[in-house]
């Protein structure tokens, strides 16, 4: 065997690696401000100590106690001029006895206790004359019902008259019972879990689609030539705009008729028969002609006009449908809630679905003419079309950035935000044209991959405590306010997640499903689809994991779940209370540990 030979400039070099190392964990010690000499600070460590037990007891389990007090008179400082003189003490119950029966504050005494319950404990307190309690110490009779203790006396001002050293006799009666913060955070660690579920659900279900749009090895494949692009570009923030119009549209129109429920649920009825019936007859041809083409389009729309009218009046019904259940079925309510939460969501997500539908509907239909023009069309006249197609993208995406750029910013000068953008948008655009081959297949796919990564990026990067703090500003405080930023938080963890599994699968049944002439739609469902199941419900699972546990941070700022209690007891330094908190916390995570591994266990 050859063995190298020793190298002094290797080992140079290890030696230097070594010393920047170390010079490295020396500055990070500086700039952290490592302080060994404060853990050995006697106030610290007896602060840590109070800490420590407190949080060993949790407060769990309560006994109702049964109190009485056993006070003997005490003077401080000493009178001048005068000899104090023993206590009268009825010996034939639990008494008290001192070593000195006046002292001057800051001295210590002995206390003794005599004749109590043996295993009795309490605190042991000095009274003043007012009536206040100092605490000096806590007692635990001994096996034959007594008790010794030094004590320091508190600093006072002086008073003439006597005042009182107290031990309050604490017997527990009666069976133990939970406490209030037991049942509180009991309440709240449900809380949590639910607004993990709910962040993990919402999460899942948006980051599902975009992980494929975010897969290198499905994007890379998509080329587009100038003229789809473009056109596509032009289409979608007019069919978005139309698409909105068209439900606030419906909604206005409509709006007389919501008032009445016979006419809202005959008005549901017939929207989606209409657009069955609309839908059945489209499909009916195979839109080779011309004239079959333009039919199949208007009866789409006509069906999406009537999907949308439907969706209006189940809205409707699910808002008029919780009220009447949130009033009659008494401690099953929140089944009419969840239903009129749905209908007040479906006031955001009409719009929103409606104006993305009809995008994607006005953007393919311009991208597949685009297509068409650059496959059968000589290249001087793809050529003129570029030029003009990519002028009006190019203005119409810069103006939207203006716009987008003003709404942030609050400029209010439309040179500034409309005409100059669109300007160098149409120049771009131009340009783009000009030294481009008309009939160039452009790597559309990757452009979109690159955006999707970054707003991912972008939006995982921002904690989801901040997200929360934004999020309570909208909504409010509460955990509704979480499950909000959980979402959206997860959502960029689990497309990542997931997207990055989708460049991870074998290419074999991919290109066999291709070969057949499938479409993307299909290749995905057939080809992708049965690779990475597995995994997205291991990802999910792990996911809600996590948002359990991120949730307890979240309630910091206001949003909601065990966090916002934990919070509350630790400023006022109540650690038992806390210490109830942080194992229902640690149980919790433990169990949806477990049960995360045995569903994944059986499932992939």
């Amino acid at each position: 065997m050859n063995k190298k030979k020793p190298s002094l400039l290797r080992s140079l070099g290890t030696t230097l690696a070594v010393v920047l190392g170390v010079i490295a964990f020396a500055y990070g010690v500086q700039v952290t401000d490592v302080n060994f000499e404060t853990t050995r600070s006697e106030d610290r460590l007896t602060q840590l100590r109070r800490v420590i037990r407190a949080l060993a007891k949790p407060d769990i389990i309560e006994y109702e106690l049964d109190e009485s007090v056993v006070d003997i008179p005490f003077y401080l400082p000493c009178p001048a001029g005068q000899t104090v003189e023993n206590p009268a003490i009825d010996k034939s119950g639990p008494y008290l006895t001192a070593s000195a029966y006046c002292a001057s504050p800051g001295e210590s005494v002995i206390i003794n206790g005599y004749n109590f319950t043996p295993g009795t404990e309490g605190p042991l307190d000095f009274l003043t004359a007012s009536g206040v309690r100092k605490p000096l110490s806590k007692f635990k009779a001994d096996k034959s019902g007594n008790f010794e203790l030094e004590v320091t006396l508190p600093q006072r001002q002086p008073v003439a008259e006597a005042q009182h050293i107290r031990a309050t006799i604490r017997i527990r009666v009666g069976s133990p019972t939970i406490t209030s913060t037991a049942r509180v955070t009991w309440d709240k660690i449900i809380e949590t879990v639910f607004m993990a579920l709910l962040a993990t659900a919402i999460g899942t279900a948006v980051a599902i689609p975009i992980s494929f749009l975010a897969a290198r090895n499905l994007m890379a494949e998509n080329n587009s030539p100038l003229s789809n692009l473009a056109l596509s570009i032009i289409g979608w923030p007019a069919g978005i705009y139309l698409g909105f119009k068209a439900a606030s549209l419906a909604r206005s129109v409509l709006e007389p008729a919501l008032g009445n429920t016979l006419m809202t649920s005959s008005g549901l009825i017939l929207g989606l028969l209409i657009a069955f019936f609309l839908l059945r007859w489209a499909f009916r041809f195979t839109a080779a002609s011309p004239a079959e083409k333009g039919g199949r389009i208007i009866a789409m729309i006509a069906a999406g006009l009537a999907v949308i009218c439907a969706s209006i009046f189940l809205e409707r019904i699910s808002i008029t449908a919780g009220q009447a259940l949130i009033e009659s079925l008494g401690p099953f309510a929140f089944i009419g809630n969840f239903l009129y939460q749905i209908g007040e969501a479906s006031t955001l997500i009409i719009p929103a679905f409606s104006a993305l539908a009809v995008g994607a509907v006005v953007g393919g239909t311009l991208g597949k003419i685009g297509q068409t023009i650059s496959d059968k069309f000589p290249s001087g006249v793809v050529k003129v079309v570029n030029l003009i197609a990519t002028s009006i993208a190019g203005a119409t995406l810069f103006s939207l950035i203006g716009a987008g750029i003003d709404w942030l910013y609050q400029i209010g000068d439309l040179t500034k935000t409309l005409y100059w953008p669109a300007g160098i948008g149409a120049g771009l655009g131009l340009l783009l044209a000009i030294i481009t081959r008309p009939k160039q297949a452009l790597p559309t796919g990757m452009v979109i991959y690159f955006i999707t990564r970054t707003i991912l990026n972008g939006t995982r990067s921002v904690e989801s405590l901040v997200m929360a703090i934004v999020f309570v500003i909208w909504v409010g405080i509460g955990p509704f306010a979480g499950s909000l930023a959980l979402a959206l938080h997860t959502l960029a963890a689990l497309a990542k997640l997931y997207s990055e599994q989708v460049e991870s699968i074998l290419p074999g049944p991919l290109e066999a499903v291709q070969a057949t002439g499938a479409n993307r739609l299909q290749t995905i469902v057939y080809a992708v689809v049965p690779q990475i199941v597995s995994p997205y419900i291991s990802f999910t699972m792990y996911r809600w994991d996590i948002n359990v546990r991120m949730s307890t941070i979240i309630g910091f700022v206001g949003g909601g779940g065990i966090g916002f209690l934990l919070q509350q007891n630790i400023n006022l330094l109540d650690y038992r209370a806390a210490s109830v908190q942080m194992l229902a916390i640690a149980v919790v995570v433990a169990v949806m540990d477990y049960v995360s591994s045995v569903v994944r266990e059986r499932m992939i």
